[in-house]
This record gives structure tokens, C-alpha cells and sequence, in this order.
């Protein structure tokens, strides 16, 4: 499975902007996607993760109410919608794969659950 991230750059407090990870590699409705997003000297965080066949999705704290993460079949992407970024969301965000289970309806919320891991997307929120 290949990923490859993409969507970031530098925007104001208050602003959106929508990540995007394009999957290939497998039949992706056998696997659950997540987003992860790690700040200069902080451990990897987990912001939310999708279950492709049912479509199925968790969210971490920093994301609740303010992130929505969504899938397009049709292209092999999930996207990641960020609202009312504020300058604590500032960090290198990384999608992951991995092989879901029961019938595709599972989703993972740690990064070591993980096997497949995209080069990352810088997302730098000014004040």
C-alpha cells in the first residue's frame, strides 16, 4: 500500500483547509485509514481515522467538532476537512493504512496499529 499526502501549507488562525491521502496498492475496501499529526518535540497524535467499506469514523480530541475525515472511492483518497485551525494545530500530519478487520468495518486509533504510513504534509497555522 502506497500513500501519499498532500494539502498542507501556511494559513491563518481561524481558516480551513482540507488534507488529502491518496491510496493505492490494495483493494482499499479491505483497510481503515487514519490521520495522525506530530508537532517539533511532541509524540505522534492521532486526529482521525475512517473505516473505507462502511465508512465508519473516530476522531481524537483536537478534532472533535472542528475536523471531519471522509473517502472518495471512486479515486482511492481520504480527505481530511480542517475548520477554525487555530496555531496549535501546527505540525506535520501523516495518513496510514492498515488492514482492517470485520469485513472492513474496523478503524485503529493508535499509530503503532499501523503498517502503512504516508511522507507527511506540514500544516503551519499563524496567529
Amino acid at each position: 500500500v502506497q500513500l501519499q499526502a498532500s494539502g498542507g501549507g501556511l494559513v491563518q488562525a481561524g481558516d480551513s483547509l482540507r488534507l488529502s491521502c491518496a491510496v493505492s496498492g490494495r483493494t482499499l475496501s479491505d483497510y481503515a485509514v487514519g490521520w495522525f499529526r506530530q508537532a517539533p518535540g511532541k509524540e505522534r497524535e492521532f486526529v482521525a481515522a475512517i473505516s473505507w467499506s462502511v465508512g465508519s469514523t473516530r476522531y481524537g480530541d483536537p478534532a472533535k467538532g472542528r475536523f471531519t475525515i471522509s473517502r472518495d472511492s471512486a479515486k482511492n483518497t481520504v480527505y481530511l476537512q480542517m475548520n477554525s485551525l487555530a496555531p496549535e494545530d501546527t505540525a506535520v500530519y501523516y495518513c496510514a493504512a492498515e488492514l482492517s478487520k470485520y469485513n472492513g468495518a474496523y478503524y485503529y486509533t493508535e499509530a503503532h496499529e499501523y503498517a502503512y504510513w504516508g511522507q507527511g504534509t506540514l500544516v503551519t497555522v499563524s496567529s
